[in-house]
């Protein structure tokens, strides 16, 4: 059995944007994640202090860092990235040992 790769990114956002204005705009990024090839899943939350936490789970890390790749480029994830302060982002990815669902 392969074993899929998490992609998590930690972030904050600008001072000026609303959470709730954050989560509608953050749904452009499932839409392009689904059309991305090895796309499986994605989960985002928001801690009490502002963390915005994503999960996203790729067949292979190849597949998460070609979408990496390209987030950059999509028109339709401006709204989304210019919320975020890019100051603050951190990207990790890790193997799936164990899920539960």
């Amino acid at each position: 059995m392969t074993k899929h790769t998490i992609e998590t990114v930690t972030f904050k956002l600008n001072k000026d944007m609303n959470r709730e204005a954050f989560a509608e705009s953050a749904k452009a990024i499932t839409d392009f994640a689904q059309k991305q090839g090895g796309f499986v899943s994605r989960r985002l939350s928001c801690s009490d202090d502002g963390l915005w936490i994503e999960h996203v789970e790729w067949e292979t890390l190849e597949a998460a860092q070609a979408a990496s790749a390209q987030i950059g480029n999509e028109p339709t994830l401006e709204a989304c990235m210019k919320a975020i302060d890019s100051t603050t982002v951190v990207l990790h990815h890790s193997t799936l040992e164990i899920t539960v669902n």
